[in-house]
């Protein structure tokens, strides 16, 4: 099986991870995010984290702002594997219910993230989310 293949099968399990984070439910995601340094998130808040402890731990409490009944999926633009590392891009899409907030949330994120093969297994070493901004609104 080539690389192409292997990250097409694994995205699976990353779409997984991310259905089970926007439930409060980090673990499914300690199985792909890479636990050895470097590591960076660059979240939808802004911000930058770095380090492999310091993005897990990151990961872990912000998995926690959210409610079980969220939903997500990702709508790739474009993926591709190498030997070594891979990639995708495109839209995170999700129905957020979050702690404290009665409504279901909708967010349209813009998403990069960057994987590396550890082993035989690809694990996450960059995210950057930022929200899509609505059509016609004006850039700072």
């Amino acid at each position: 099986m080539s690389q192409h293949q292997d990250f097409q099968s694994f995205m699976k399990a990353r779409q997984h991870a991310a259905s089970a984070y926007v439930s409060g439910n980090a673990a499914p995601l300690a199985r792909v995010v890479a636990h050895e340094s470097p590591a960076t998130f660059m979240g939808p808040g802004g911000g930058t984290v770095q380090g492999a402890d310091a993005v897990w731990s990151r990961y872990e409490h912000d998995a926690q702002l959210f409610e079980p009944g969220s939903t997500t999926e990702f709508e790739i633009l474009d993926m591709a594997a190498g030997d070594t590392v891979a990639y995708w891009t495109g839209y995170q899409k999700a129905q957020a219910h979050m702690k404290g907030q009665e409504k279901t949330i909708p967010m349209t994120l813009r998403v990069t993230e960057v994987f590396r093969l550890e082993g035989d297994a690809w694990k996450l070493v960059h995210r950057h989310a930022d929200p899509l901004a609505e059509p016609g609104a004006k850039k700072p």
